[in-house]
């Protein structure tokens, strides 16, 4: 068992979340659940959550990072988190329908900002900031500009 774990407060949907959760991410799967609590692991990330009541809701100062390796893995992440009224955001950045807010990112979105070429970097995060889902395509687009 890590020696950290993630804590969620659900108002009461604790249960239903996890099955959403564990039905879109690999090697994952539910260790335990109750009427109050449950308890699973997302790809090797154990998770514990609770259902307490309306006094808390998830924002944006905690979110999950989501590294995908290509556009697919984006495109399939991106799509099963927004379903069923999940919300867009900026940059990569989305809320479940549960509120929860989670970050699909390219590793490609790092390796063409982390370029030392400042100029090359800077167009790739201009062309992100300009984007809801990240399109590996226009960065490398952006990236390649002369």
């Amino acid at each position: 068992m890590s020696k950290i774990t993630p804590f969620l407060w659900f108002e009461s949907q604790a249960e239903e979340a996890m099955n959403y959760y564990v039905s879109i991410f690999k090697n994952s799967k539910v260790l335990s659940s109750n009427p109050q609590s449950v308890n699973f692991i997302l790809d090797g990330q154990e998770f514990i959550g609770l259902n307490a009541g309306p006094q808390f809701k998830f924002n944006e100062a905690i979110s999950f990072l989501v590294n995908c390796e290509d556009q697919n893995e984006v495109d399939y992440y991106w799509n099963k988190l927004i379903a069923d009224g999940g919300e867009e955001s900026m940059c990569g950045w989305l809320k479940d329908k549960y509120g929860l807010s989670w970050q699909i990112i390219p590793k490609q979105l790092g390796e063409l900002m982390g370029d030392p070429d400042p100029e090359k970097a800077q167009r790739v995060v201009q062309a992100m900031l300009k984007m809801q889902k990240i399109i590996v395509a226009d960065l490398q687009k952006a990236y390649n500009q002369t």
